[in-house]
């Protein structure tokens, strides 16, 4: 060690220390990196970057992919220009390429220690294989085939989601988006996963040059575990890289601070480069607890959709589809109109619970050997009402989402206070109360602060009166409802 300090300190003839070999210099800019970003960081996007040109003032670094070139021009460019001049002293320009596939790595072995070796130079062929089989469960799954446009139903709950999906949809390799991200939130069983399966379909159909990726938030988890014990997370961000349209499922079950990173990671990364994210959850993003605020952000600065529950006609157009679809399967499972139209009427709530309705009467129908009469079916369904247990549903509850949906203290609700920003969500939540609580209007006023049954009344009667002209409130409360009948 020692003579190779003296072999680079040796000066020359004129007596000029002579400048050290650009791969050592470059080492020393890595371990400033390293340095100031952390191990985490650095290995993430930094560990393969190569000096690999130094010309006057000008300095030429490659990265494998383009994923990573993309994300360090947006968002470490400053970053690597102070700590590179550090080094090379005031730089022109900073070239930052693509290596070509094949080309043989400079510099990475010298800027890994033996502890920190997760990223490598090249991938392992199995765990790339692997993990590509975590991220792209949908194209072997059979049972997601008939979730395609055709067989889904248009309706006053859905269609402007619908529309936003159909619009993504047309858009050709290269044409300006509309909106991005665009984020559909509805409860279980409304159409979100049908509307990303379906979209997914008729982009690998009709735009096959179109990449498209599709996947929920628990499949990008494992996908990211998997790299992560395999050591090699470069293999999991390259799966990203040249993705057109990126769907996300049941985003709510995303968990973890790394995780949420990761997919921060790629999600900026493909906002940025004017690639579409579609993301489907539970819940809108306000309502998101454990996603990152400036994560949040991002989402809502996008378009976000709400799915409601469908009215009685889109209701009995979902039955008559997925009875059509059933017959098609098995001509035995024919129902008499009438009980058709029975189910659409019973049933409150999606397309989940219509056709989990038809599976119950086609099965009591085939295993009585009998047909089902209008009577009989009522009998059949008598438990399966999609109406709300107002027995579990709590008064604290309704004063915990009102609070956090309108930004109000559960103090100020609770209060003497008559300002408007506070009345408002006051009287919304007393409605919430007498329409999903069986508790009496006196005991609903005590528990908002000792009020009187008639204050309970007027607010009821106050936001029935104005829904009926006020879509925008409609809609808010139909979104807390689905919110209080969740928790």
């Amino acid at each position: 060690m020692q003579r190779t300090a003296t072999i680079l300190k040796t000066a020359d003839a004129n007596g000029v220390t002579p400048p050290q070999p650009l791969k050592a210099r470059w080492a020393q800019v890595s371990a400033r990196l390293r340095a100031e970003l952390g191990d985490d960081l650095f290995n993430s996007w930094f560990a393969r970057m190569e000096a690999e040109e130094l010309t006057a003032d000008n300095l030429t670094v490659s990265v494998p992919t383009r994923f990573l070139k993309s994300w360090i021009e947006n968002h470490y460019a400053t970053k690597l220009r102070k700590i590179a001049e550090a080094e090379f002293g005031v730089l022109q320009v900073i070239n930052l390429r693509v290596r070509l596939q094949g080309e043989q790595a400079l510099a990475t072995a010298q800027t890994l220690s033996d502890g920190n070796r997760a990223q490598t130079t090249s991938h392992n062929p199995q765990t790339v294989s692997q993990i590509q089989s975590l991220l792209l469960p949908d194209r072997s799954s059979a049972s997601d085939e008939g979730q395609t446009f055709d067989t889904f139903v248009v309706g006053a709950s859905n269609q402007l989601a619908h529309a936003a999906v159909m619009r993504v949809a047309g858009m050709a390799a290269g044409q300006p988006l509309t909106f991005n991200p665009l984020y559909i939130h509805s409860a279980a069983g409304l159409g979100k996963t049908h509307l990303l399966h379906g979209l997914a379909a008729y982009i690998r159909v009709q735009h096959p040059m179109r990449k498209v990726l599709l996947l929920t938030a628990e499949r990008f988890m494992y996908g990211f575990i998997h790299a992560i014990r395999a050591r090699d997370t470069l293999a999991f961000k390259d799966q990203f890289q040249n993705v057109d349209v990126l769907l996300i499922d049941d985003f709510q079950f995303l968990q973890g601070k790394a995780m949420q990173q990761e997919f921060c990671h790629a999600f900026n990364s493909l906002v940025d480069a004017k690639r579409q994210v579609v993301i489907a959850a539970d819940v809108p993003p306000a309502q998101l607890d454990t996603i990152d605020q400036r994560m949040r952000s991002r989402l809502l600065g996008g378009l976000v959709i709400d799915i409601e529950m469908p009215d009685a006609i889109q209701r009995r157009k979902i039955v008559g589809l997925r009875h059509m679809m059933m017959m098609q399967a098995d001509s035995a499972a024919g129902l008499p109109a009438e009980v058709l139209d029975l189910v659409a009427e019973r049933i409150s709530g999606g397309g989940r619970e219509l056709e989990g309705a038809l599976n119950k009467l086609v099965a009591y129908q085939q295993f009585n050997r009998s047909p089902i009469t209008l009577d009989l079916a009522g009998m059949v369904l008598r438990d399966a009402s999609g109406a709300a247990d107002t027995s579990r549903i709590k008064i604290e509850d309704i004063l915990k989402i009102v609070s956090r949906h309108y930004n109000v203290g559960r103090t100020d609700l609770l209060s003497a206070r008559r300002a408007r920003e506070v009345v408002m969500p006051r009287q919304i939540g007393m409605y919430l109360a007498k329409k999903l609580t069986a508790r009496s209007l006196p005991e609903i006023g005590r528990r908002f602060g000792g009020r009187d049954h008639s204050t309970v009344l007027h607010a009821v009667r106050k936001i029935d009166q104005q829904m009926k002209t006020d879509e925008k409130l409609a809609r808010e409360l139909a979104l807390l409802i689905r919110l209080v009948e969740q928790q």
